[in-house]
């Protein structure tokens, strides 16, 4: 099975969220409060995927609100460089700084964030910085959950979304839960589930639709599915780590994707990684099963790396490991 897009669209994919920083541990197996050195990259679930998309050949371009100090040109900069089109990032003129994440790799098991996400120039993107006329030209409208989480952001994405179903576009939401975000689970709930009802593709852990959903303890998927098909969804992807992942199609078709062997670094960056090649898949015609080979291959070799966004493989890395079909068999 497949899913179409407009051919004839000039973007393949536009993002809107969250750009920031990333500031990795250079020094592994160590707790933060003993780690000296950080390395800098672009960072935020969005800026990343489309960061990954861009490399797998894809037309990205991206919406979000950046700082104006060095940190908002650095990653105004780096996106551009990397073949993204920047004309809709929106500089703020109220002083609202770049989020920060400082990343600690105490082992490979054993990863944290740090966040600073107090009053971040992302989270006030405002619906009138939403362009039609951009989104229009776009195949898929990737919607990125934090976003959700303040206002005026969250007006300005449930805008972007409109415009898209308006529009023709697809919109691909990726759940991307921070619980250090959000007020309570049930405002998350509240808007996690407005969103995904309007999307066409919804991608996230078993989690994250737990949170979507509002449930205490871990759902079924038969339950998820089920739900969100009375709406506009037509494929749903629910991720279980190293169980691999499941798609489960409006017409009653369900897939499995394997997860690939790897050495693990570090666990984050899988998410982000996983979203854009599964999307490079779809768009680029291939059918559901491939894009979760494409997909669970992009996150395994992600992680066996330092960072996220620097790190995003190419195809020709993700074929290859798919190639060698090393995957990690579950009883």
């Amino acid at each position: 099975m497949n899913i179409y897009f407009h051919a004839d669209k000039e973007f393949d994919i536009i993002a809107i969220g969250r750009a920031c920083i990333d500031l990795n541990a250079v020094e592994y197996n160590r707790p933060m409060e003993e780690t000296m050195t950080f390395s800098k990259y672009v960072g935020g679930s969005p800026a990343n995927i489309a960061i990954g998309s861009s490399k797998l050949g894809l037309k990205a371009g991206f919406i979000g609100k950046i700082s104006d100090d060095q940190h908002g040109r650095f990653i105004e900069k780096y996106m551009r460089d990397a073949g993204i089109d920047t004309s809709n990032m929106v500089v703020d003129t109220e002083g609202h700084k770049t989020g920060l994440a400082f990343t600690e790799i105490k082992s490979p098991e054993e990863c944290s964030i740090l966040m600073y996400r107090q009053d971040v120039a992302d989270l006030y993107l405002t619906p009138s910085e939403v362009n039609e006329d951009y989104i229009k030209r776009s195949k898929v409208l990737l919607v990125s959950g934090t976003a959700l989480s303040k206002s005026p952001s969250r007006e300005a994405v449930i805008k972007a979304v409109n415009l898209a179903k308006k529009n023709d576009v697809k919109v691909i939401f990726e759940l991307d839960y921070r619980p250090y975000s959000w007020e309570t689970p049930e405002e998350t709930a509240v808007y996690y589930s407005l969103v995904a009802e309007q999307s066409d593709v919804v991608v996230g852990t078993r989690d994250e639709f737990d949170v979507l959903e509002n449930r205490k303890t871990e759902g079924k998927n038969e339950d998820t599915v089920n739900y969100l098909f009375k709406h506009s969804p037509e494929l749903i992807v629910i991720k279980h780590g190293v169980e691999g992942s499941y798609a489960y199609a409006k017409s009653g078709e369900i897939f499995r994707g394997l997860a690939y062997k790897t050495n693990v670094l570090k666990t984050f960056g899988a998410g982000d990684s996983y979203a854009s090649a599964f999307l490079f898949a779809l768009i680029t015609g291939k059918d559901i099963e491939s894009a979760l080979k494409y997909g669970s291959a992009s996150a395994s070799i992600v992680v066996s790396k330092h960072s996220s966004s620097e790190a995003m493989p190419t195809v020709e890395e993700i074929e290859e490991l798919i190639a060698k079909n090393e995957t990690i068999s579950i009883s």
